[in-house]
């Protein structure tokens, strides 16, 4: 583990998040940013840390991120799938809890297509009886 770098790509909506595990003291890096000027939001920190907290490796690895695409809680829903599959390559130990607590899982809910005759993918035009 002298010089040991873990992956995982996670993905949530339209967003894509490649982490990296590195060994270190748990500072979280996303898009060279620290994460707490990236996440403005408690909630979304807590997401982050989920798996770390779970498997009790949050003062063990630094995380870093490199994430596109999507809004921010989709980002930080992508970070923790991609944290968990880094944790996995890391120590396959992890994979009961990881898997019990749904961190591995890819969220398969996406954005609904419009349809024609919408205005959105549900939302009618307004209806006027006159």
């Amino acid at each position: 583990m002298a010089n040991a770098k873990y992956y995982g790509t996670g993905r949530r909506k339209k967003s894509i998040a490649r982490v990296y595990l590195v060994p270190g003291k748990g500072n979280v890096t996303i898009n060279k940013r620290n994460m707490d000027d990236y996440f403005r939001l408690e909630t979304l920190k807590v997401i982050v840390r989920q798996p770390l907290v779970l498997t009790e490796t949050a003062d063990k690895f630094d995380v870093l991120v490199n994430v596109h695409g999507g809004g921010f809680t989709g980002q930080a829903g992508a970070i923790r799938h991609g944290v968990a599959r880094a944790l996995l390559q890391a120590d396959a130990d992890y994979r009961p809890a990881l898997k019990k607590a749904g961190f591995l899982t890819r969220d398969p809910r996406m954005k609904e297509r419009k349809k024609y005759g919408l205005k959105a993918a549900r939302r009618a035009p307004q209806f006027s009886k006159r």
